[in-house]
């Protein structure tokens, strides 16, 4: 069985800033460990030290057993020599083979990734000449190949990958290795990953947010598994019902440290109440004997100013008083988070939204659907069946042809494929907001440079007025770092005040609070809540849900229909 031990680990960011100092916990052999905690305040940056992905400068990590890791956003494939790393920053995968093999042990990833090249060359020696001396040392290279991919446990691995592909995409390996990853949404893409991950030889894994674009059954499915394997898992999630279900210890990181809650997510509410209580009464304790020494020691010096004998009992009070503090006082409760969105929005005609026959290529059949002004849409339903692609083409002014093919916020989003007709209303202006915070026009800028010189559909704040901004949504501190830098949560958040400043009147939402810490989520809902516009959502987050008027179910059948309540199964 694996285990992780991390013992005084602290982290500096680059600007000097120390992120958490002094933080210790341990991972024992088949725990289910949550790392909670505020947005930015480095859960994410734990997991890729204990990935090996970040240097450790201060502290140890010790860490036993095969480690397998899931970033929080997915399809990317990480720097060669990365363990098992997903959704990192660099090159794109483009096809699910390449993208099973990045989860696979490096001996079979290895010898996979040099099967493919041998049995590209040999296809290409073939083309050139079936029977000329490069195919036959092509055709040596290829057997060579084979013969190591079975050796290292390649056959196994495609039998693994067999598995994931039945069970996440319901269809049997040979049928989808070479699909474009583009093609499945986040939430086949995640589930076949825990796939993978869940079932795989790894002893200990590391899951950054593992329950986002998961459709709710497939949060079920997730506690369920994380419940019943014998795995070690250190995992962070803002899914209270997920985190309820399936942590046995939480290691919260907050106020730039962190402290371990020995029980489960149920009572770890009342544990921090309590804790922040104790830090309280024992600052206040400290205050009350630092200012009882301080007056000993004026009484003291007063009384030394006319008499001798005092002086040196003066002195001994300095030196107790000295000694006193440079102990330094207990630490004060973090302080919560004071995060305020003005979601302004602005009046359109009575009808925002008008679908009729509406239909996306093999994903539904043709609907209709009429959304008025001030209406909250919750768009439900299972991953893949079209609710992404939907909120993508409102995002692109609906089927009108001068707007359908144009960027979304600096993005060139793939085709979708429709007919029938979904006209936007007079004066509705739509406001996207991406699930996986792809945004390349926001890359290399820091967040004042992009709200002081704008983006491509927003012109510039003047920049006295950056900053404030900034503080409301709790990012001041963050303000000359780069976009991509961010957390997921930090990044959400930005992307959010984006829409604020755009002057949106429709917000298309795809899956918003899927990173936010439960002050942002909460704050966004506050935010929603006095929008003066129209709101269109697509989530799994069942507490979010419940804040909407209107609910649309895409089922797996291709059927859109209005249903008078959240529908999950």
């Amino acid at each position: 069985m694996g285990y992780v031990d991390v013992a005084g680990l602290s982290h500096v960011l680059p600007d000097g800033r120390e992120l958490f100092t002094d933080v210790s916990f341990r991972v024992g052999e088949g725990a289910k460990v949550a790392l909670v905690g505020p947005n930015g305040a480095g859960k994410t940056t734990l997991l890729r030290m204990v990935a090996g992905d970040l240097p450790v400068k201060a502290g140890t990590i010790a860490r036993s057993g095969g480690l397998g890791v899931m970033r929080q956003f997915i399809g990317m494939l990480g720097a060669p020599g990365d363990r098992k790393t997903l959704g990192s920053e660099h090159a794109h995968v483009r096809h699910l083979d390449v993208f099973a093999l990045s989860l696979a042990a490096p001996a079979v990833r290895a010898a996979g990734t040099t099967l493919a090249k041998a049995e590209a060359e040999l296809h290409a020696a073939e083309r050139r000449g079936k029977y000329s001396t490069a195919a036959g040392k092509a055709q040596l290279a290829y057997a060579d190949a084979l013969a190591a991919w079975g050796e290292v446990g390649g056959y196994e691995a495609e039998v693994l990958f067999d598995t994931a592909s039945v069970a996440a995409l319901h269809k049997p390996w040979d049928q989808v290795k070479h699909r474009e990853i583009g093609t499945l949404s986040g939430g086949q893409q995640k589930r076949f990953a825990l796939e993978l991950l869940l079932r795989g030889p790894d002893e200990v894994l590391l899951l950054d947010e593992p329950d986002n674009f998961l459709d709710v059954p497939g949060k079920r499915w997730l506690e369920q598994r994380l419940a019943e394997s014998g795995k070690s898992v250190l995992y962070v999630s803002h899914d209270r019902e997920l985190l309820a279900q399936t942590a046995n210890r939480v290691v919260a990181v907050e106020g730039g440290s962190a402290w371990v809650h020995p029980g489960g997510f149920a009572s770890w509410h009342e544990a921090r109440g309590n804790r922040h209580q104790r830090m309280e009464e024992n600052r206040r304790r400290w205050d009350e004997e630092h200012e009882k020494l301080r007056q000993l020691m004026l009484m003291y010096k007063q009384k030394a100013a006319y008499n001798s004998d005092m002086a040196s009992r003066y002195q001994s009070a300095q030196t107790r008083l000295k000694k006193f503090e440079e102990g330094g006082p207990p630490p004060l409760p973090p302080k919560d988070q004071d995060i305020r969105m003005r979601l302004s929005g602005g009046r359109t005609g009575k009808r925002a939204l008008v679908c009729t026959g509406l239909e996306m290529e093999d994903l539904t059949f043709p609907f209709d659907l009429e959304v008025w002004f001030g209406d909250r849409v919750a768009v439900l339903g299972a991953n893949g069946t079209g609710k992404s692609h939907f909120l993508r083409l409102l995002a692109r002014g609906g089927t009108d042809p001068d707007t359908e093919h144009a960027p979304v916020d600096g993005r060139l989003l793939a085709p979708v494929r429709h007919g029938g007709v979904a006209r936007l209303g007079a004066r509705v202006r739509p406001g996207h907001f991406s699930q996986t915070h792809d945004r390349p026009d926001l890359a290399g800028r820091t967040l004042v440079e992009v709200l002081w010189r704008g983006d491509d559909h927003r012109r510039g704040l003047p920049r006295e007025d950056a900053m404030p901004s900034l503080s409301r949504y709790e990012l001041a501190g963050q303000a000359e770092q780069r976009f991509e830098t961010l957390s997921g949560g930090q990044q959400a958040r930005f992307l959010v005040l984006l829409l604020e400043l755009s002057g949106a009147t429709l917000l298309l939402l795809d899956e918003p609070t899927d990173n936010l810490d439960l002050a942002s989520a909460e704050a966004l809902q506050e935010g929603l809540a006095s929008f003066e516009g129209t709101v269109i959502a697509v989530t799994h987050d069942r507490w979010f849900a419940r804040s909407f008027d209107r609910f649309v179910l895409f089922s797996g059948d291709g059927e859109v229909v209005e249903t008078p309540e959240p529908v999950w199964d």
